[in-house]
């Protein structure tokens, strides 16, 4: 269950022991308070690894950026004390976003996350539309579902879901991309398809 550290000793203590911790971490900070989500299991890196694979695939590596995760924010000075880590990020090279070496300033153009029990991503829609991230995929397991999100006049707009009874064909306006969730066993297949070629790659 979440907890709200109200003493300033002690939430510097925990601060201190997870800065400090050996364990990979994706915390991030919301408007001053840290959220510390779910550890990734095995089944959520696979996932992030074959979208940073397909999408590295498609694009420019030369000026562009795939990044399995990042520090985004919307500031510069004080970044830490407001910003998200996306599971994949993609930053074209028009992206008018800036590279701080250790965040961005503004939002990518296509990001996913992956959700883990106990987090919902949805909640960061507001953020990420107010860095101006043209559109978001949104990987939920439970159940199994596939969202696709875009910027529409300074909001995310959820455009199209693919599950396994509806396997609806998302497409991408940043990439020449669709995402479809089809039926599989032990668990539904992410088909990742390039519109011009056809290829095919499995998330």
């Amino acid at each position: 269950m979440p907890v709200l550290i109200t003493d300033p000793l002690y939430e510097q203590k925990i601060r201190a022991e997870l800065d400090n911790s050996v364990e990979k971490r994706r915390d991030e900070v919301w408007e001053g308070v840290l959220v510390v989500p779910p550890q990734a299991n095995n089944e959520h890196q696979r996932i992030v690894g074959n979208f940073a694979y397909a999408f590295a695939s498609v694009v420019n590596r030369a000026v562009d950026s795939v990044l399995p995760g990042c520090n985004v924010s919307d500031r510069d000075t004080d970044w830490r004390f407001n910003y998200r880590d996306p599971d994949v990020a993609v930053y074209l090279a028009t992206n008018p976003a800036k590279d701080s070496g250790t965040h961005w300033v503004g939002g990518p153009d296509l990001l996913v996350e992956v959700v883990s029990p106990g987090e919902d991503p949805r909640q960061k829609l507001d953020f990420y539309a107010k860095v101006n991230t043209r559109e978001v995929l949104i990987v939920d397991r439970a159940p199994w579902v596939l969202e696709l999100y875009q910027l529409q006049a300074g909001k995310l707009v959820l455009v199209g879901k693919s599950d396994e009874t509806n396997p609806a064909v998302l497409a991408s306006v940043v990439l020449p991309l669709t995402f479809q969730l089809q039926p599989g066993n032990p668990r539904p297949t992410i088909v990742v398809t390039h519109t011009g070629s056809g290829q095919t790659w499995m998330a």
